[in-house]
């Protein structure tokens, strides 16, 4: 049965706590004196939260989630953005860039050319 909190209205320091079924009327009565209902905020938690640093976290969270295709380049990106703001620069993006100039004989990613490049030259 959940647990509801409810405070005496003369003295709103007075609280009780109250086990009640979901489908009961939700007042507390004490002394011919109706309690006031407490409402709290819901401590419930969802792992929103992917460690940047962590290739297997990123893996893990993402693995058996609904979602599109997008959700997951978004979840991508902003693990992106948070090495950015750790680091001054991604170092997982940046090493993704050696890697494909290592490749291709030093000739570098457009994408890497693009996000260098000032914003008045691009197209």
């Amino acid at each position: 049965m959940p647990l509801y909190l409810y405070a005496n209205p003369k003295n709103p320091k007075e609280i009780i706590e109250v086990f009640q079924g979901m489908n009961d009327a939700h007042e507390f009565k004490k002394n011919g004196i109706k309690w006031d209902r407490v409402y709290l905020a819901p401590n419930s938690s969802i792992d929103t939260k992917i460690n940047p640093h962590s290739e297997a976290d990123f893996v893990n969270k993402t693995a058996n989630k609904k979602g599109t295709m997008g959700d997951i380049l978004d979840a991508s990106r902003e693990a992106s953005e948070a090495r950015t703001k750790t680091h001054g620069t991604d170092p997982v993006k940046q090493k993704h860039y050696d890697d494909y100039a290592k490749k291709r004989d030093g000739m570098r990613c457009m994408q890497e050319i693009r996000e260098r490049m000032p914003k008045k030259f691009i197209i």
